[in-house]
């Protein structure tokens, strides 16, 4: 669209720098400076921010935000600093603090979550999730909102929570603030615009200057080594865990931090951003019959790499994303591709255990430049892992426990990124770029004096082991109560000197253990758990918190399950009254999980 001067309110110049602006702009920016011309113009500036009893904008902002892993409640914090160095008045919280009903007295709402699981709120998000969506949620005819949505566009329920709060919102009679933004892995730009449209449509176009810019500042700016500027750690350590013998490999990765300046508690996580295999890229290369020296470039900022390295260190080719598939079906003449991307449960199943290089392989030939190819690509993703060390037991030091992923799908064997990685490619005195993910939702009591009860089987175990680490260097005197699993008792026992010590030590006070192809019939956590029953419920009575870490859909939900036949057995109560028990103590931060 190109501006006339004729019957138009802007000289030649300035229709002329308009027609060069327009088309550059993204759909987002437009709405943005719909948003601020309209703000700007208006008697009753700022637009969409909530009047007070002198017709000004409301300045009070209510942040709630739902997180499994940390990123919603991070952006949270974020978004906070940048409202209030604004002039806003803040109120962050976690949807499990927040009293329901509060929600008819807040003016301007903005909510931040994540998706879980198969399109499931986070844990701290389901009492908050249940009342908005329940007969007791208020009309809101006075609220104004938004909504930014973290997931993965590899589930099929791809920010779901988000999608399902914005329309909910909606329905009880809430006006948008800015449309709601559904992030991908790769969130800190979308993020960033986000929040850009939201300070415009609340009326803040005042300060020296523009909200865009000060927004953009705050999201890329990083004082330390974070997520978006990762800290290169060198590589201390990398043992196999597991006995001669062994079905599994799992790698005890022990980090230098030293000279970074990074911390962290018992509970958070590592994100480690790992590199493709090489001979995975040498094949796709191959496939595509493409020279790996050409330069592409990967990114807005305009950096340049070699196709090649491109693969290897920048984009995602393991993982399919049924987006990735809708660009893809564009770039072939091979109509097989549409016809897969049209049917749901076709491309749903195609999803799982496929990659790239099945793709390129099946559905060529390809009508696209090496550039075309790779824009249509994702960012690599970090894998995060939790912490089995604790920073006060090995100063300026990390410990991770990785489960090496190989198996056979499809006619080819495959591998996990990250855990082959690590498992066969990262050596004492590499290096690999690393940052700290806090968590909020896993942490161990206020006071070292309340009793815990840990399951973890596998790689579960990780964060227990930092766990006994701090409370060991703390002289924790609370009751600690382990349940660990695995396959073989002389194979799979990981850290089992350790353990031995604690128990010897006393400063682990009970131990059970899983092993489950030890046994003619498989004995797992779970079936450990119900034989302690009696005392397992006493703990609980006492004050113990629990805590979960592992696979979500087989163990947690067993687990959990479980959890709720004790407290109903052991309890006298009902199925209802022993699921609201539990729940209970999740509000109360006294059952906390860290499942994947």
């Amino acid at each position: 669209m190109q501006l006339q001067v004729i019957n138009s309110p802007f000289n030649q110049e300035q229709a002329e720098l308009l027609n060069r602006l327009l088309p550059t702009f993204t759909e987002s920016q437009k709405v943005w400076l719909s948003g601020f011309l309209a703000g700007a113009a208006s008697p009753l500036a700022p637009v969409l921010g909530a009047p007070d009893q002198q017709g000004t904008a409301s300045k009070e902002v209510t942040i709630l935000y739902g997180s499994q892993t940390g990123n919603a409640q991070g952006l949270a914090k974020k978004a906070a600093k940048t409202l209030e160095g604004k002039g806003f008045q803040v109120t962050v919280s976690v949807m499990s603090d927040f009293k329901p009903n509060n929600i008819k007295k807040v003016k301007n709402l903005l909510i931040i979550v994540s998706t879980h699981g198969e399109g499931d709120p986070p844990d701290n998000a389901l009492t908050f999730h249940e009342f908005v969506h329940g007969k007791r949620a208020p009309k809101l005819d006075e609220l104004n909102f938004s909504v930014l949505s973290l997931g993965d566009s590899s589930y099929e329920f791809f920010c779901q929570t988000g999608k399902q709060f914005d329309a909910r919102l909606e329905e009880l009679g809430g006006t948008r603030l800015y449309p709601r933004f559904d992030c991908d892995l790769d969130y800190d730009e979308p993020a960033a615009e986000w929040l850009q449209g939201v300070i415009s449509s609340l009326g803040e176009t005042k300060g020296g200057n523009s909200a865009l810019t000060q927004v953009a500042a705050t999201q890329t700016v990083e004082s330390t080594y974070s997520r978006t500027n990762p800290f290169r750690a060198e590589v201390l350590e990398n043992l196999n865990l597991n006995g001669r013998g062994s079905n599994k490999e799992t790698r005890h990765l022990e980090l230098t931090l030293e000279g970074s300046g990074l911390t962290y508690q018992p509970g958070d996580s590592l994100g480690i951003y790992p590199e493709n295999d090489p001979i995975l890229v040498d094949l796709l290369l191959e496939e595509l019959k493409w020279n790996g020296e050409e330069s592409v470039t990967i990114n807005k900022q305009g950096d340049v790499r070699s196709l090649r390295e491109a693969f290897v260190t920048y984009y995602e080719i393991t993982t399919l994303t049924k987006p990735l598939l809708e660009k893809a079906a564009k770039l072939t003449s091979n109509n097989d591709l549409e016809e897969l991307v049209n049917n749901s449960e076709k491309v749903k199943v195609y999803l799982e255990g496929h990659d790239l290089l099945d793709v390129v392989r099946e559905f060529g030939p390809w009508n696209s430049s090496p550039q075309e190819f790779v824009s249509i690509l994702r960012k690599m993703p970090a894998r995060l892992y939790s912490i089995a060390s604790s920073l006060s037991a090995n100063p300026e030091e990390v410990h991770l426990t990785i489960g090496a992923v190989r198996y056979h799908a499809n006619g080819r064997d495959r591998k996990g990124v990250c855990s082959i990685f690590t498992a066969e490619r990262l050596q004492a005195g590499d290096s690999v770029p690393v940052y700290i993910q806090q968590n909020e939702n896993f942490k161990l009591p206020e006071s070292p004096d309340t009793p815990i009860i840990m399951v973890g089987p596998g790689t579960g175990v990780a964060p227990f082991r930092s766990f006994m680490q701090e409370r060991e260097e703390l002289g924790a005197e609370g009751k600690s109560w382990m349940f660990f699993g695995d396959q073989h008792f002389v194979t799979d026992f990981l850290y089992q000197t350790e353990w031995q010590k604690w128990l010897k030590d006393g400063v682990l006070t009970k131990m059970d253990v899983a092993f489950s192809r030890d046994t003619a019939e498989k004995v797992y956590v779970q079936h450990r758990m119900l034989e302690q029953s009696r005392e397992l419920f006493q703990w609980l009575q006492e004050g113990a918190h629990i805590y979960i870490c592992g696979d979500e859909k087989n163990m947690a939900n067993d687990v959990h399950q479980t959890l709720i036949q004790i407290i109903e057995t052991e309890g006298g109560k009902s199925r209802e009254d022993a699921e609201a028990y539990l729940a209970d103590l999740q509000q109360q931060k006294r059952y906390q999980r860290d499942v994947y």
